[in-house]
């Protein structure tokens, strides 16, 4: 029988699954799988990564990104231990990937070896599967269970790989039957009793909302058809936005504090939400406990976790609504939903009455208006973690095929830059766009390298405000406490970037960041533009004074109208949030939170 080399194997199971890229950064304890990348070299692209977090992490945005995990590497050691930041955020957003991790050859282990240390027990917290290869001839079939058992389990499974058995020569017998993987999800559709119970709440309902996540991506038109039938206004999770386009009216976008404003103005006047597909940790926050509650979801695990829920339904989201929508009678504008839209209407006016501001530094909405403009139908989205996340939630109106990913529950700096080498690589001929603070771009800007090295088209916005600022706003506004450690050195990235053979610009209006995003849609390869960037926070919707002259000050939002005005104007019933206060103190009603923290 024809022989192989395990790590040549284990290659091979990568192609069999369609898998033909690589990221991850090369150590002595992972020479005999180097030495197979370098044997597919026609067949599988290495991207080489300046550091392991950013191979784990631009792993895990693919699937994110695509639908499809992502493989990463790491040598023995230090090597290991730079996978994790990644591995972390992979498990917190439930995203499957797979890490290849080395470890020193067998007769080395466990006898003080160089850069050797037990590394199961150190994955076991991290990983929905992980194991250690015992005998050269398991690496395909354990490279083939590690995918398997990420996406099944949705999260990163890890694979030890000690150096020798990816040397040994094993029999090249083993194949993968791929197309048993590729069966479209064909989740149980609701009981009629169910569904019966939740038209019964919709129909008595007066202020009726829908509150929808990640469970409903690609399910945007049955979300858009309830919207219309039963006049709900559409929230979301933060990280369901592009599953309903930003322009939808009834789409009043994500809810806290990333939020923009009408949303958080009308949670706590909801009586009933129609809560699908959605396991945000902060639900418990935002919807009044006397709120009647219709939950949706696939896995039964999450039904009841973050409310009191009287409508339980283990069913496909889709299926449910659609459902709904042909069980209910349609229902007439409620108080909610013409106060929620105004609100809307009211809050996109004040926005775009900046976008062509010459304030110095410039402001966001300039900057924003600029890459709603230029941005491609299909462009990709990078989103790293801090103020960006605020930004990009309220002012970026995806549409068409543009996608994106962040760092959701995990939220971890340094996300964006990874994030775009697994977009450039997925999708080499669509743009990639990473919107980053200053803070955030600092940890991991060694990755232009790895954008200049394989010519990426990529476009790096960089948002100097010398602050971590999403950090400054918390220790503002919510521990009220001096500002401690959150100060960034101003600092010249298109300098930078220039070193990194990487095309930089500085700009400081509008009118120079549109002309740097002219220039690089003309161009190929990776820009970064370091924009000399407003100090001033974003709009706090945690806050919301707008009672509070010195508040309405500090935003510039004198032409904002608080909710009451909306309230006042439509009718909005004012009893079902009242009672959301009068049930905080020491003889509370009983928690409706359902076990979750108090916030």
């Amino acid at each position: 029988m024809t022989k192989i080399n395990g790590s040549n194997a284990m290659l091979q199971v990568l192609l069999d699954w369609h898998i033909d890229h690589i990221y991850g950064f090369p150590g002595g304890s992972f020479d005999s799988t180097m030495n197979a990348i370098h044997d597919f070299k026609n067949k599988m692209k290495f991207i080489e990564v300046r550091h392991e977090e950013a191979g784990a992490l631009a792993a895990g945005a693919e699937y994110k990104l695509t639908g499809k995990l992502g493989v990463c590497f790491g040598s023995a050691g230090p090597g290991a231990v730079h996978l994790m930041n990644g591995l972390y955020d992979a498990k917190y957003d439930k995203t499957p990937m797979v890490a290849i991790v080395a470890n020193v050859p067998t007769g080395r282990q466990d006898m003080d070896a160089f850069q050797a240390f037990d590394e199961k027990p150190w994955f076991d917290a991290v990983a929905v599967w992980n194991h250690q290869v015992k005998a050269a001839d398991q690496l395909p079939r354990m490279m083939d269970e590690a995918i398997r058992q990420a996406y099944a389990k949705k999260g990163p499974a890890v694979l030890i790989l000690p150096k020798d058995f990816g040397w040994a020569q094993i029999n090249d017998n083993f194949r993968v039957t791929y197309n048993s993987m590729t069966a479209i999800p064909n989740y149980a559709a609701p009981k009629k009793d169910e569904v019966d119970a939740a038209v019964k709440i919709l129909s008595e309902a007066k202020n009726p909302v829908v509150y929808f996540g990640l469970g409903m991506k690609g399910h945007g038109d049955v979300l858009k058809a309830f919207a219309d039938k039963f006049k709900t206004p559409l929230m979301s999770s933060v990280m369901a936005k592009g599953v309903v386009e930003d322009k939808f009216p009834a789409y009043l976008g994500s809810i806290g504090r990333v939020a923009p404003k009408a949303s958080d103005d009308i949670q706590m006047h909801a009586d009933a939400v129609i809560w699908v597909g959605n396991d945000s940790p902060f639900s418990s926050f935002f919807f009044a406990p006397k709120a009647k509650i219709v939950q949706i979801d696939v896995d039964s695990e999450k039904l009841g976790k973050r409310h009191a829920v009287d409508v339980p339904i283990l069913a496909d989201g889709a299926k449910t609504l659609q459902a709904i929508i042909d069980a209910a009678p349609a229902r007439e504008e409620s108080p909610i939903y013409k106060a929620g839209l105004a609100d809307r209407e009211n809050w996109d006016e004040w926005v775009h009455s900046f976008e062509n501001s010459d304030e110095m530094p410039v402001r966001r909405e300039p900057i924003f208006e600029v890459i709603n403009r230029y941005a491609d139908d299909n462009a990709q989205f990078a989103i790293d973690v801090g103020n960006i996340n605020i930004d990009f939630q309220r002012l970026v109106n995806l549409h068409d095929e543009q996608t994106w990913a962040t760092s959701g529950l995990y939220a971890t700096m340094g996300f964006g830059s990874p994030a775009a080498l697994a977009a450039a690589t997925v999708h080499p001929d669509r743009e990639v766009w990473n919107l980053s603070g200053d803070g955030g771009f600092a940890m991991m800007s060694q990755e232009l390298l790895t954008e200049a090295r394989y010519n990426m088209h990529i476009m790096n916005v960089v948002f100097t405000n010398e602050t971590l600022g999403f950090i400054e706003a918390e220790q503002v506004d919510e521990s009220n406490q001096p500002l401690s450690g959150v100060i960034m050195p101003d600092n010249d990235w298109a300098k930078v970037a220039e070193g990194m053979n990487v095309k930089g610009v500085t700009v400081r209006t509008k009118q120079e960041f549109e002309d740097a995003v002219k220039e690089f849609k003309q161009m190929d390869g990776p820009m970064l533009v370091d924009i000399k960037f407003t100090h001033d926070m974003p709009y706090s919707t945690e806050l919301n004074m707008l009672g509070d002259a010195e508040f309405v000050k500090k935003y510039q939002a004198e032409d904002l109208k608080p909710f009451s005005y909306f309230a006042e104007k439509y009718g909005v019933d004012q009893e079902i949030a009242s009672a959301s206060t009068a049930t905080s103190g020491a003889d509370a009603e009983t928690d409706t939170t359902s076990g979750a923290s108090a916030h």
